[in-house]
């Protein structure tokens, strides 16, 4: 039950938890699972026995509403209100809800076409035999087609004694089994001695004849065999549009019946692919495993026989040492004078060719052994794997800066050099994770260091960028381990942003300028005939292309011209127009 759907106190339902509701035909009840016994229609089209009903957990259609109120306070509202509590349940077939008419489930529609099939049923044998209608004692054997009415054998004689009754069609029971209807007549709820076969148009529901008399006295009625045309078309009308809803409702189910087949079969295929991928993954991370553990097995044993190699030699060596100063100091101490003269060229000889023994104090080998997670270690089995061992230890004396200036820069632009790391054998480290620490600070404002970006490149290079602010003088550290690599640290000259030229790169003043006599050139080169600038072939001429603001040969070069001190700005402006 929902949380809105609060039962009413006093009411338990019957229906036994987990199960499964739904008509297993049309003669059986969906909770009972046996042949109907009274059954009502709900408004949901689903059939269910009266006692069923009563037996389910009703709750209060004003909770569903809104209400989380306690039954006491319900009642103090229907009180307030003078309004009586509506009481609903739900469909055991389709959990819809039905809101009970003020006589509860007795005052449901009493579904008699289930009655009919009921009753077919037994008289085919299928379910329990037909109790007579009359006595509700023994079994039927005949029918009473007038009175439609099932009767034993008893009741079937005292049926036909009787005047009134005596011309009625009697038929065996046995007859009946290919007949589609034996149903009982349908009786007036209001008048039980009347049966229905009048329709009240007004109130759209059958009607008895006392009821015609009675309560729906002005009311348009007819016989049903009148109106039945008309009211059956409509609903076959309203049935009509609903099937096609039906078809597509089937279509779309059967859409999706397959698409779940689909769905399942790609989950299994998928599902498969995944399965084959993750155990060759794990068959080709296990075999990269034992890899690394044999590579690692393989270093611990090198490093291992080269230290108790270089034991031994120490070993031989401190041996040696010993001998020559123990007999050395024995000659010395208890040899008489002669005696030391004798063996001294022997003494001297090995002492000097001992001390001449070069050895390291330190072991050969090192415990740098590290293992890299992050690392490509290249294909296996066709899967990329990560993980790599590494005995490389870098050596900042054995790394190398590369740039293609590294001591010259411009103002508010990037600068950039790039660091490559280097083991103490002088190969290269081929991966990254050191910790360079890089710093550029100008010299006359050492408090203020410039900002540095270091990229790590994963392949023992480090690119380093900064963007000084001013031009200066600056100093570049470069450190790994806290210690300065090779050429570090250095002094780098930052100048002014680059200057474009302000004239033209001409090869003269006097075709540059059209023959303009006062257009001058900063090549200082004359004409004759009252022309201030140069000319082809005269006087002072370079010979050759070049700038006329600053008499450069580098059509690229950046421009030296400095107000006051070469070509006046007024003549260069003329130049360039």
């Amino acid at each position: 039950m929902s949380e809105n759907r609060k039962p009413l106190l006093g009411f338990v339902s019957k229906v036994p938890s987990g199960t499964a509701l739904g008509n297993s035909g049309k003669t059986h009840c969906p909770l009972c699972m046996g042949l109907f016994k009274a059954p009502r229609l709900l408004p949901c089209l689903h059939t269910v026995c009266t006692t069923c009903l009563e037996q389910l957990e009703p709750f209060s259609v004003v909770d569903l509403r809104g209400g989380d109120s306690d039954t006491s306070s319900e009642g103090s509202i229907f009180q307030e209100l003078n309004l009586q509590p509506q009481i609903g349940i739900l469909c055991p077939v389709c959990d819809a809800q039905v809101d009970l008419p003020m006589g509860g489930v007795k005052a449901l529609t009493i579904d008699h076409l289930a009655m009919n099939d009921v009753m077919l049923e037994s008289l085919r044998g299928e379910g329990q035999g037909l109790v007579c209608d009359l006595c509700s004692d023994r079994e039927v054997e005949k029918r009473c087609q007038t009175c439609k009415a099932n009767l034993c054998h008893f009741c079937c004689q005292a049926h036909r004694r009787q005047r009134k009754t005596t011309y009625h069609t009697m038929v065996d029971l046995k007859d009946l089994k290919g007949y589609s209807r034996i149903g009982k007549p349908i009786l007036c709820s209001a008048h039980p001695a009347e049966e229905l076969r009048l329709f009240c148009e007004l109130c759209d529901r059958p009607v008895c004849r006392d009821c015609v008399v009675g309560e729906h006295r002005e009311h348009p009625c007819d016989f049903t065999s009148n109106v039945i045309h008309k009211h059956g078309d409509s609903v076959r009308e309203l049935l009509k549009g609903t099937q096609p809803h039906v078809e597509a409702l089937e279509e779309a189910l059967d859409q999706i019946k397959r698409m779940n087949g689909a769905l399942q079969q790609r989950v299994e295929a998928v599902a498969a692919n995944v399965r084959t991928f993750s155990e060759g993954y794990i068959k080709a991370i296990e075999e990269h495993r034992d890899k690394l553990l044999k590579q690692l097995e393989d270093i611990r044993v090198h490093k291992e026989n080269s230290l108790q190699l270089q034991k031994a030699q120490l070993e031989q060596l401190l041996a040696d040492m010993r001998t020559g100063v123990e007999f050395t100091e024995h000659l010395l101490t208890s040899g008489s004078d002669l005696e030391i003269l004798i063996t001294k060229g022997v003494v001297v000889e090995r002492l000097r060719k001992l001390n001449k023994v070069e050895y390291s104090a330190r072991p050969g080998v090192n415990d740098k052994i590290c293992f890299s997670p992050q690392e490509k270690a290249g294909l296996c089995h066709g899967y990329e794997v990560y993980g790599t061992i590494n005995t490389k230890e870098v050596d900042p004396a054995k790394c190398v800066l590369q740039g293609e200036d590294l001591h010259k820069a411009r103002e508010k632009q990037t600068a950039s050099f790039t660091l490559l790391c280097k083991d103490a054998m002088g190969e290269s480290m081929g991966r990254g994770g050191d910790n360079v620490q890089v710093a550029v600070v100008p010299k006359d404002k050492k408090d203020s260091p410039i900002r540095t970006m270091v990229q790590d490149n994963k392949d023992g290079t480090y690119s380093v960028s900064f963007t000084p602010k001013e031009p200066g003088v600056y100093t570049v550290w470069v450190c790994i381990k806290e210690q300065h690599v090779q050429g570090s640290p250095f002094t780098m000259t930052v100048r002014r942003k680059h200057r474009p030229h302000a004239g033209v790169f001409h090869c003269c003043t006097f075709c540059s300028s059209g023959g303009q006599k006062t257009a001058r050139c900063a090549c200082g080169g004359t004409m004759p005939g009252g022309y201030l600038g140069c000319g082809h072939g005269h006087k002072g001429h370079p010979g050759r292309p070049h700038w006329s603001c600053c008499g450069k040969f580098n059509e690229k070069s950046e421009c030296t011209w400095v107000g006051g001190q070469s070509t006046p700005r007024s003549l260069l402006r003329t130049v360039a127009l």
